[in-house]
């Protein structure tokens, strides 16, 4: 049985039972407030079964649209419920707009509401027991790795805990003939079979390529035998992409951003990126004027002297502009004149600062540069051009982040605390560059409403 057969069907199979989900949802929703109307309950069930189909067909669409039906792609319970969340909402959009233009399916706000709170919970809970399934180490996608060395032992330092294999499990590794050994004898799989006979007998679904040399170390007349059988292959770059949500830089070749998709930098995603700017921005500023009035006051009323503070930054391209904050440190902070990160516990902070760096109310002025177009809502944060040039020449790739705008909030600030170092640089560099390559519209309001959490908790904050 193919792989990508199986897949296949998994995934229609979940939809057609999320269908069922809905269209029960319909008809119940539909019983309870007419049941005590016989007239109006006959009349309503005459259409019933387009009604139920048109509400169905408008929460899935919305629901692929947002990638829950994508067999390849992995979701934590939380990410799971923001979709879930947003599908609703974005249906029951699609629905109001369908109901203007064909009348006859329409079924009144009581019923669809009533229908959408029943199937909402449903479909959770159908989710939930799918996500607790796959996790079952029996039913998780077995892999088998090709290679031993450096870049195959990162999946042990990286990959280890068991929430990041909540939906795989390593079956062994397979050495590379003349090429160093790092991984722990004990996952070796020994033998001289074929790869595809050895994949057929461990029952692997997924071969993951990692080799620390691929050039004439890879058997690729059994790979693509392997193919063939409906067994994937796939490289340690993507895997990571996949799995970790991050572009691993020790293993990323140019070769493999340029050829492996994404950068979407066309008019549309231009003109959309723009609009949920603005949008979000004067949405925001509509909601927190008066905060900002407020933080105004106390950073006077604290310390006197200027109440924001700007620094230059480098933002899309590698053009500097000014960022403004409100200023959570003492005036003093840099009276050297040279530039430093921020640190746990730093001293220069204000009591005032500390609680708007922690509520991050001193970044709001921030949405004055998004409505000038300096910024955007989502996007890698800008850092000093002192700080720039140094990373340029310490870290691979780091440039690349510089190709679209700086954000307020951004898909690193979300999976990594504070960086106030090379090193933490480096590592926030891995999810920029993930966000870079794979941004887009839903993933940008993903990251927003993932931000509320960030923000609610204080979470990274110096």
């Amino acid at each position: 049985m193919m792989q990508y057969s199986r897949k296949t069907r998994a995934m229609r199979v979940l939809w057609l039972a999320e269908m069922l989900v809905l269209t029960t949802s319909v008809i119940v929703a539909a019983w309870v407030r007419f049941h005590d109307d016989e007239q109006t309950h006959r009349a309503f069930f005459e259409l019933a079964p387009l009604r139920a189909l048109m509400l169905s067909l408008a929460v899935t669409g919305a629901m692929a649209a947002l990638g829950l039906y994508q067999s390849h792609v992995r979701h934590s319970i939380n990410d799971l419920l923001l979709r879930l969340t947003l599908s609703f909402g974005f249906g029951g959009v699609a629905l109001a707009v369908a109901y203007y233009l064909i009348p006859v399916v329409y079924i009144g706000r009581g019923v669809m509401v009533m229908a959408l709170v029943l199937a909402f919970i449903g479909i959770t809970l159908l989710r939930l027991l799918v996500l607790h399934v796959i996790r079952v180490e029996s039913l998780r996608q077995r892999i088998l790795v090709v290679g031993a060395g450096t870049n195959a032992n990162l999946l042990n330092t990286r990959l280890r805990r068991r929430s990041d294999r909540a939906t795989f499990v390593i079956v062994g590794f397979v050495p590379v003939e003349g090429q160093v050994v790092e991984v722990d004898r004990s996952l070796l799989v020994e033998g001289k079979l074929p790869l595809g006979e050895l994949a057929t007998r461990l029952q692997i679904d997924e071969i993951l390529i990692a080799p620390d040399e691929r050039r004439g170390g890879l058997p690729m007349e059994q790979m693509l035998e392997c193919v063939q059988r409906g067994i994937s292959i796939i490289d340690l770059s993507t895997f990571f992409e996949r799995e970790a949500g991050m572009v691993q830089l020790n293993v990323a070749d140019p070769s493999w951003l340029v050829f492996s998709g994404g950068f979407d930098y066309s008019t549309p995603r231009r003109l959309s990126k723009r609009c949920f700017d603005l949008a979000a921005a004067f949405l925001l500023l509509l909601v927190a004027w008066p905060f900002m009035l407020l933080v105004a006051a106390a950073v006077w009323l604290e310390s006197g002297g200027p109440v924001l503070y700007s620094q230059e930054r480098v933002g899309e391209g590698g053009r500097h502009f000014k960022l403004t904050k409100f200023r959570s440190m003492r005036v003093d902070a840099e009276g050297d004149g040279k530039a430093r990160w921020a640190s746990r516990g730093d001293d220069r902070v204000t009591r005032v600062g500390k609680f708007i760096r922690l509520t991050r109310l001193d970044e709001l002025p921030q949405l004055f540069a998004v409505l000038r177009g300096h910024m955007s809502f989502v996007g890698p944060r800008p850092e000093r051009p002192q700080f720039v040039d140094m990373l340029n020449h310490e870290i691979r790739y780091y440039g690349v982040r510089h190709c679209v705008k700086p954000g307020l909030t951004g898909w690193a600030q979300l999976r990594y605390p504070y960086g106030a170092s090379v090193k933490d640089a480096e590592e926030k560099l891995k999810f920029d560059l993930f966000y870079v390559k794979n941004h887009g519209l839903v993933f940008d309001l993903m990251i927003l409403l993932q931000t509320v959490e960030v923000v609610m908790f204080g979470r990274g904050a110096r």
